[in-house]
């Protein structure tokens, strides 16, 4: 199969936005999305950001790793992995973090025969988070200037 990976532009949005959703059905989360479009020519897309490690310096952080189902198996994911780490290399980060769901098996092996560690079993680290009601609440209590 022949396809290529790039930076997507503002003309993918509403791709994007269909794929966030088929992520969020894949993963039993279809009512977290709160985004929604139609039609399509994008068949994976990969969405990351930059994050900083008081220990090692700049790392790159993978929110989403998606392509349809379809197309799954042509070395869609692999190539869109590759060039967030590449992206990454060229911004002198050290590291490429993601999550992954506990059940998502066949995800989790994608990753180990790259070469990915599970910090949750090698390391003790688990994934944290405040929102809603708790990340007001924090907030609130920030000390006032």
């Amino acid at each position: 199969m022949d396809f290529k990976i790039r930076a997507a532009t503002k003309e993918d949005c509403k791709d994007v936005s269909r794929m966030i959703m088929e992520l969020a059905v894949y993963e039993k989360m279809p009512d977290q999305v709160k985004i929604s479009h139609e039609g399509f020519t994008v068949v994976g897309y990969a969405l990351y950001f930059y994050t900083y490690s008081t220990w090692k310096g700049r790392s790159v952080y993978l929110e989403d790793l998606y392509v349809m189902p379809e197309f799954r198996g042509n070395g869609i994911g692999k190539g869109l992995l590759s060039k967030v780490a590449e992206v990454g290399k060229k911004k002198q980060c050290v590291r490429l973090q993601l999550s992954v769901l506990n059940w998502n098996t066949p995800t989790r092996d994608f990753y180990a025969a790259k070469g990915a560690q599970d910090l949750t079993v090698s390391e003790g680290w688990h994934f944290i988070r405040f929102d809603g009601q708790n990340l007001d609440n924090l907030a609130n209590e920030a000390p006032k200037d």
